[in-house]
């Protein structure tokens, strides 16, 4: 039976493939969402010297935003499902906007904490949001590579903002500088409450899209719309536990090798000149890695495999492929190391995508992005224990000299293979999948 909609205008005819102008939309909010948290990475060293700031406060206001970042995503993604992506997103997307705008009035160290604990409070809900839209928009041979299109869009603002915000440093200082993200901010919620409703609701969807869309959902989400499930009865299903695992056990690695690679570099005596270039490699591989999770994934269900083998292949290759940090701990050649970063971040990359897109897997559109957050939760967690314990060792090893990092590496390359077997234990078909409360997959 198809799903009924609105008629659309007589005047307005409808968008083709109109789900990837969305999954576009969540792409370049990711992108904008990355160039908002590195203008203040680019400005640091300016900001520093101006403010007088120890790496100490510099420690402190990034530590202010993980945590609004981190508690914000489970309170965000609940949000989100109780008001609707659309909503919520532009709630979210306006208040880092403002934020960011107001930063540029900042004149300290106490300022500048304030602004960061709410801009990561703001920014929390892109994750949670572009995980319920992808749930919403797509059906689930293709929701591996949209969480890989709207992910890639951290490297891709990562890598944009160092030639967008320091030319506008340069120029006119580091407070307008501070304006460009919530500017961008602004134009992208134009774009966003034009183009964005469920597909039910939206005027320019073509009919065969929206019967593909019905077709794909399971037979107990075709009824009316069902109330918000309450926190303990998700966190009472092993599915909940294994989404939460994926991100937990897996982002902190990720961290790690953005925030520290080159200081890794520098203690294995390569200097930051010669080995420049190679701290880009991981966000390309990374990159690449997200569209091969997707894409692979993608083709086997294609190919008829169940949902669950073509995602839990791709766990598979990300478990063992992030192992292959381990072995740089025996090496000092860049380019062998540099090799090595490279094919752990692309399968880190293909788990990552993987982890993303199992809430939209798992949960019903009432769900997704209360899972999500409390997944990204997770994660944020993880990150600051992991970054807690990553300042201690290193120090504590400083005389090991090239190997003062060793026990982090090995720890790093073994921590998402124990993600893996858990993700493999708990993410399966049970009770609760035979009673509706998860997709089966």
């Amino acid at each position: 039976m198809p799903l009924t909609t609105q008629s659309p205008s007589p005047h307005t005819r409808p968008i083709h493939s109109l789900r990837w102008w969305i999954g576009a939309l969540l792409f370049a909010s990711t992108v904008i969402n990355y160039i908002d948290r590195q203008t203040l990475s680019i400005l640091a060293p300016f900001l520093k010297q101006q403010y007088h700031w120890t790496n100490s406060d510099y420690a402190a206001i990034i530590i202010a935003f993980r945590i609004a970042y981190s508690i914000g995503q489970t309170v965000c993604g609940r949000q989100i499902d109780r008001v609707g992506t659309r909503l919520g997103l532009t709630v979210s997307v306006t208040w880092y906007s403002i934020v960011s705008l107001l930063t540029s009035l900042a004149n300290g160290i106490l300022s500048f904490a304030a602004f960061r604990f709410l801009l990561g409070a703001g920014e929390s809900a892109n994750w949670p949001g572009a995980s319920k839209a992808v749930s919403e928009w797509f059906p689930k041979r293709e929701r591996g590579l949209a969480a890989a299109l709207y992910d890639s869009g951290s490297s891709v603002g990562g890598a944009i903002a160092p030639f967008l915000i320091l030319p506008v440093y340069l120029r006119w200082g580091w407070r307008v500088a501070f304006v460009i993200p919530g500017v961008l901010g602004f134009f992208w919620l134009i774009a966003w409450r034009r183009l964005f409703h469920l597909p039910q609701d939206h005027p320019r969807i073509s009919p065969a899209e929206l019967q593909m869309l019905f077709d794909d959902k399971p037979p107990f989400e075709s009824s009316a719309v069902k109330p918000l499930p309450r926190w303990r009865d998700l966190l009472k299903l092993p599915q909940t536990w294994g989404t939460i695992v994926s991100k937990a056990l897996t982002d902190p690695v990720w961290f790690f090798i953005t925030d520290w690679f080159p200081i890794y570099l520098i203690t294995k005596g390569i200097s930051l000149q010669s080995g420049l270039i190679a701290v880009w490699i991981p966000f390309l591989a990374t990159d690449l890695g997200n569209f091969f999770g997707g894409g692979v994934s993608g083709y086997l269900i294609r190919r008829g495999w169940s949902l669950g083998a073509a995602r839990k292949a791709l766990v598979v290759f990300g478990g063992f492929g992030v192992m292959l940090l381990i072995p740089t701990v025996f090496t000092v050649n860049l380019y062998l190391i540099t090799l090595l970063f490279a094919l752990a971040t692309f399968a880190y990359g293909s788990f990552t995508t993987i982890a993303n897109v199992l809430p939209t897997d798992l949960f019903t559109s009432e769900a997704v992005a209360s899972v999500s957050g409390m997944s990204g939760t997770g994660a944020g967690i993880g990150t600051i224990l992991a970054f807690l314990l990553i300042g201690h060792y290193s120090d504590a090893r400083q005389s090991a000299a090239t190997h003062s990092f060793d026990p982090i590496v090995i720890a790093a390359g073994l921590i998402p293979f124990i993600g893996m077997i858990l993700v493999l234990l708990l993410v399966r078909n049970t009770r609760a999948t035979d009673q509706g409360l998860v997709r089966r997959i």
